[in-house]
């Protein structure tokens, strides 16, 4: 982010995230992982933490650094030129420490979110299921009480993480009443890598590659009920509270993945000669270039907003970051082939990393909710914000040049109360 969107502690963890990537992570490293010569980027996570760099805006006692959202998202910025299944591995403990810090108990935080903020402990969210996708509260994975534990039958589907977590944050179907509401049915657990915790399938993918992602079985699995996480059954309320860090998370990376992009394709316009000339100097690429820095440019306003949002508690935030991470993502696709087509053929290639940058952004159109998901929630959440502010703005209605409201006819009603006053 820009230096005046941050205060100075901002743009002290920004500049050191930026030191970070310039100068810790191997390129190579990033090639195995593309390879899926790494299966999970083990050594990448502990050196975050031996940077300090994990679960910043959490309380220092459990581990943090008491920053804010705004300061976490410029870190996230910083890291996003390194893909993302790296980026992943970095956000994961924000999103799973959400969970624990707001809803869990004191000693579910000494025994998993403080590990875990160390680099002790690798952390993934097992939410899919193969027959469930975006119906999320149609989970089929089941917690059968027996007394003083539960015993969890099932399977999760793209588990970040399936392949070097050391424990899962699950969401299974505890409420076993045929007729139990959709929002009463599940909740949320923490699931400890063990017996019974079966890695069944490591997806080829196309992009976010060297992250574990895979298929997750569950088979009979003993779970303590001093793992659930918030209220018995009340995993809605927990997965509620999940939808701001997944989405930001999802949307601060691209931004530094849409830069690292356009970096790439300026240094090559500007080198690059046609027809005598740096190819920059012709309007198609140059108008390229300034699309391309204009997204960029919304993308970090939009998430410096709900940022800014998330950290006070704004009562339309679920609405801001589910646009945002909607708008963000796509424009990461739009600048990653922008910045392909200025590089023309040669950014097809592996000669350059747009075309890795390429895989793995489509992703993000489709993880932590797909965008038509965020579409739906946006419109629904907006139009309980225009219930509740019917009022309190100038009716612009009424500025039309034939304010007549007898013509203003919506349904059969309507018509006949018309019909009825000019009879």
């Amino acid at each position: 982010m820009y230096d005046f969107m941050l205060d100075e502690e901002g743009r002290r963890i920004r500049d050191r995230v930026r030191e970070f990537v310039k100068n810790e992570v191997d390129p190579e490293y990033l090639r195995r992982m593309d390879r899926d010569e790494i299966k999970y980027p083990r050594e990448l996570y502990e050196k975050y933490a031996r940077h300090g760099l994990l679960g910043l805006r959490f309380p220092r006692e459990h581990g943090g650094k008491g920053m804010t959202w705004v300061q976490e998202c410029a870190a996230m910025e910083e890291l996003g030129c390194l893909g993302t299944a790296a980026g992943c591995s970095y956000v994961m403990p924000s999103i799973v420490g959400e969970a624990l810090t707001t809803f869990g108990t004191e000693e579910q935080k000494r025994k998993y979110l403080k590990p875990m903020l160390e680099g002790r402990l690798v952390s993934a969210e097992a939410l899919t299921e193969p027959r469930g996708g975006s119906d999320f509260f149609g989970a089929s994975s089941r917690a059968e009480d027996r007394g003083d534990h539960f015993v969890v039958r099932g399977a999760k589907r793209f588990v970040v993480g399936a392949e070097g977590a050391d424990f899962f944050f699950a969401y299974v179907r505890t409420n076993l009443a045929e007729d139990a509401p959709a929002h009463s049915r599940i909740s949320a657990m923490i699931i400890d890598r063990g017996p019974g915790v079966e890695v069944k399938y490591l997806y080829n993918l196309l992009g976010t590659r060297g992250g574990g992602t895979g298929r997750l079985v569950f088979k009979d699995v003993k779970v303590p009920k001093e793992n659930v996480v918030g209220p018995l059954h009340g995993g809605a309320l927990v997965f509620n509270t999940m939808m701001v860090p997944e989405r930001l998370c999802s949307a601060a990376p691209a931004t530094g993945g849409m830069k690292a992009c356009l970096d790439v394709a300026m240094n090559y316009a500007d080198r690059r000669k046609a027809f005598g000339r740096p190819i920059r100097k012709f309007q198609a690429v140059s108008f390229m270039v300034a699309q391309a820095q204009t997204l960029i440019d919304a993308s970090r306003a939009m998430i410096y907003q709900a940022a800014r949002a998330a950290d006070a508690g704004a009562p339309n935030l679920r609405r801001i970051v589910s646009e945002t991470k909607k708008f963000v993502t796509e424009a990461a696709w739009e600048v990653t082939n922008l910045a392909m087509q200025i590089t023309g053929g040669i950014g097809y290639t592996e000669v350059y990393p747009i075309e890795r940058a390429l895989r793995d952004t489509r992703l993000t159109q489709i993880w932590t909710g797909t965008n038509e998901i965020m579409s739906l929630m946006v419109q629904h959440d907006l139009y309980e914000e225009f219930r509740d502010e019917k009022g309190r703005y100038r009716d612009f209605e009424k500025d039309a040049m034939h304010a007549d409201e007898s013509e203003k006819i919506f349904d059969d009603d309507d018509m006949w109360r018309v019909f009825d006053q000019n009879r």
